[in-house]
């Protein structure tokens, strides 16, 4: 039995964590304190002024556990990452896991190239961003294409010059392969430069010389030139009108501001790098009554910074947050430069702060409606698996799936859905390996297999949750009792207890129910519970079909090459290169064949007996 004055009496002065949990053991709350004795004693006081949320909290802790860290700031990450993994009932959650792309261009290369890159990381390399869209970048990296003419391609440059022809692009006038040697290092380079500085909101130059281009090409008569660069010049003056918002400072910033309505809340971000405002976003949150915009913040910037890959050196925001000091020194750790923290008292960064709240505000308002309906179709479901299985906490559920054509290229597919919706970067491919013909429960075990053995291997090796790591709540298997058995036998024998239920069809291949220890659950065909079950199946049977088509096209892809005797990949290579094609090499003789650096006599008599 768990006595809590008893254990009050135990706790250190200490910087730690603690972890509240209820009746269940489920973890209802997760905090940081600098003293863990004076922190955690203050919830049991009767006599202090806790406000509701914490006072309904208390009523349900029935005991609580601590981790010791070196400092507050060992405390603050520990607190982020604990409750991101356990998403307490009683914390302030942050509803959205949203991932921001950037413009990655590659200078270090000797030709460099220009991509969407999803993560930031440490290189020589530049990096714009990150932005909101992804859909902005990718039109913006092909009007970089079309504008500068830098190269797509992963050819190692200038090692791979002149080795094999140019692509499609070159002939659409879109690069001017490099990889030909048709453009020197220098003169590429300077396209380079102009588009560095393109990225970097110098748009005055390229505006120029496209009007300037433009006319040119109307007084020759050259109209359809005309027309194309007039486009390409509407596309840059579409760009360059988003950037209306400057800061003479020109520092990468970012702008918080909250609203609140009962418990629900918005955090609008302007998002400013290089004085210019790249993009703007809101995140919805789970607060309870009394939270206050200081709280909200507080709560928010310690999630979204725990995740995001780009911190700036600056966030101004719409109050003083709570641990403002701890907060900017694990910011700067992150960052690898200080960050400040600020709220602005007047001017034009007051009124940026002032327009990030109206905005959150507005959204508040205007989405309250579709946020409750977002929220019936997701989390409003889930709970209704919930009921229905007799289970609690269900936030993350992997369904998996098997697709073959008469037992070839058989796969399998996992996919992840987190509080009701798809985690696309969790999903999982596997290539069946050990299993011959259409056996779709041999295949299902070694997917299972494969995929929880590599989980409790990157646990073991401590590696951040998400993809293989995190382990799921439920798993969902497309089929009724033999699919459904094989999993809980592949989780005994790996030791683990994870709850399984199978989504059961009927004659006409649709869900009638779901089957969960060893009974067959039927289920309201109208309620979102339904609906999500039907989504996620789906959703498996869609990924898995996606995969086997991309295996089966590229099996497909068969030269007439492959075909014979002592040609392997090298030599069906050099044969491609050095004559046109297939016809061209039928009508080579003998000896032109064996002058090809990686045939030899042998081989080049069997290239020639294959044709003739």
């Amino acid at each position: 039995m768990f006595d809590i004055q008893e254990e009050l009496r135990k706790l250190p002065g200490k910087p730690g964590v603690y972890i509240m949990h209820d009746e269940s053991d489920a973890i209802i709350y997760v905090g940081k304190a600098i003293s863990l004795k004076n922190r955690v004693r203050q919830y049991f006081q009767s006599s202090r002024n806790k406000g509701i949320k914490i006072e309904q909290m208390v009523t349900h802790i029935t005991r609580f556990e601590y981790i010791v860290t070196d400092s507050e700031l060992e405390a603050l990450v520990l607190e982020c990452n604990l409750i991101k993994e356990h998403r307490p009932k009683y914390n302030t959650m942050l509803m959205d896991d949203k991932e921001y792309p950037f413009i990655k261009v590659t200078v270090d290369e000797a030709f460099p190239r220009i991509m969407l890159a999803r993560k930031m990381v440490k290189e020589k390399a530049k990096y714009f961003g990150p932005y909101t869209s992804a859909g902005a970048v990718k039109d913006t990296i092909e009007l970089i294409r079309k504008l500068y003419f830098l190269r797509s391609c992963n050819r190692k440059l200038p090692r791979d010059i002149g080795k094999e022809r140019p692509c499609l692009n070159y002939h659409i006038h879109q690069c001017k392969a490099p990889c030909q040697g048709y453009i020197s290092k220098e003169e590429y380079g300077k396209s380079v430069e102009q588009v560095l500085q393109f990225l970097s909101g110098n748009y005055d130059l390229i505006l120029k010389e496209l009007e300037g281009k433009m006319q040119e090409a109307s007084e020759n008569l050259e109209f359809e030139k005309a027309i194309e660069y007039r486009e390409l010049l509407a596309s840059v003056q579409k760009i360059a009108q988003k950037q209306k918002i400057t800061d003479t400072a020109g520092e990468d910033r970012d702008i918080l501001a909250a609203a609140v309505e009962e418990e629900d809340a918005v955090v609008q971000v302007f998002f400013i790098r290089g004085g210019r405002l790249i993009g703007r976003d809101h995140f919805y949150l789970k607060i309870a009554k009394g939270d206050t915009i200081r709280e909200i913040l507080t709560s928010f910037i310690k999630q979204f910074y725990a995740g995001t890959p780009y911190i700036p050196s600056e966030l101004m925001l719409q109050e003083e947050i709570e641990d403002g000091d701890i907060i900017e020194e694990w910011l700067g750790k992150k960052r690898g430069h200080r960050v400040r923290l600020k709220v602005p008292k007047k001017g034009t960064k007051e009124k940026l702060v002032e327009l990030a709240a109206k905005n959150a505000s507005l959204v508040l308002k205007t989405d309250k409606e579709r946020l409750k309906r977002e929220e019936g179709r997701t989390i409003g479901a889930v709970k209704e698996l919930e009921k229905l299985l007799g289970l609690e906490r269900v936030v993350r559920m992997e369904a998996y799936d098997i697709s073959n054509t008469s037992g070839f290229a058989s796969v399998g597919s996992m996919i992840v859905y987190e509080r009701g919706k798809p985690k696309r970067s969790d999903y999982r491919k596997f290539k069946i390996k050990g299993v011959t013909g259409a056996d779709d429960y041999a295949s299902m075990e070694e997917v299972l297999t494969r995929r929880f053995t590599h989980g409790l291997k990157e646990q073991e090796e401590g590696k951040e949750l998400g993809g293989f790591t995190a382990f799921p709540d439920l798993i969902m298997m497309d089929g009724g009792k033999g699919q459904v058995n094989v999993a809980l036998a592949v989780l005994d024998k790996l030791g683990l207890d994870i709850p399984v239920c199978g989504m059961v069809k009927d004659d006409s291949h649709r869900t009638r129910g779901l089957y969960y220890q060893n009974v067959e659950i039927p289920i309201d065909r109208s309620s979102e519970g339904f609906r999500l079950i039907t989504r996620i199946q789906d959703e498996a049977h869609r990924f898995a079909i996606t995969f086997h088509r991309q295996l089966r096209s590229k099996n497909q892809v068969h030269s007439v090459l492959d075909d014979i005797p002592g040609v392997g990949a090298a030599r069906r290579k050099d044969l491609m290169r050095h004559f046109a094609d297939i016809e061209a090499i039928k009508n080579a003789t003998v000896e032109e064949l064996k002058s090809l650096p990686s045939m030899n006599e042998k081989s080049a008599n069997d290239v020639y007996r294959f044709f003739h």
